[in-house]
């Protein structure tokens, strides 16, 4: 068996980093493992009007850190570490996953394909290309657990 000590979840807070949330909180607390929550702030640029006027990266970097600490209050019975970077995001991720040590990445991805996939790129592309790690994708909440007694098939008994 893969033995899982860290498990990184990269996050964008969308609703598929969500249910990769879910996932990444099941399997540390499966394997007592740690989990590292990391959300990438890209370099913010607005244009307004005839000129170009960065945000403030303090306000970018005070609401991913309160986004994260929501997050970590659903991984119930974990301590997960909160790390906020600013940069590229599949570069940060490689980064933080060595840096950390992942087992796992465990993240969301938006399944785009085509035009869509190749203007807007993949960083969940990206970081299964690249990562020194396996990477565990999610696109899709998993289906509500259904008690064993109703999935097992009855035993007939024979005479």
């Amino acid at each position: 068996m893969l033995p899982i000590r860290t498990v990184l979840h990269p996050t964008d807070f969308s609703d598929r980093s969500w249910h990769a949330l879910q996932l990444a909180c099941a399997l540390a607390r499966d394997y007592k493992a740690r989990l590292i929550l990391l959300n990438v702030v890209p370099h913010a640029i607005i244009a307004y009007g005839e000129g170009v006027i960065p945000t403030d990266p303090e306000d970018l970097f005070r609401e991913a850190h309160a986004r994260l600490d929501a997050h970590a209050d659903h991984c119930t019975d974990l301590v997960a570490e909160r790390r906020v970077e600013e940069g590229d995001p599949a570069t940060l991720i490689l980064s933080v996953a060595l840096e950390g040590h992942a087992d796992v990445i465990v993240m969301g991805t938006h399944g785009r394909t085509g035009l869509r996939r190749l203007i807007m790129g993949s960083v969940a592309e990206e970081v299964v290309r690249h990562a020194s790690c396996p990477v565990l994708t999610v696109t899709s909440p998993f289906p509500p657990a259904v008690p064993l007694a109703e999935v097992a098939e009855p035993v007939l008994a024979t005479a």
